[in-house]
């Protein structure tokens, strides 16, 4: 018969990594977005009103 639990050793994993520390939808491709530079996106999303 096995001892009380406080008995049992449990075995840490540190190098494990069980979740991510950012998440797919908080990256830019989670939003449909590729990595080129913002930069070049808004001025080429820029209203033609802006001249």
């Amino acid at each position: 018969m096995p001892g009380p639990d406080d008995d049992r050793r449990v075995d840490f994993l540190d190098d494990l990594e069980i979740l991510p520390d950012i998440t797919g939808d908080e990256r830019s491709e989670g939003w449909g977005d590729s990595d080129e530079d913002s930069t070049a996106r808004l001025i080429a999303d820029r209203p033609p009103h802006w001249g």
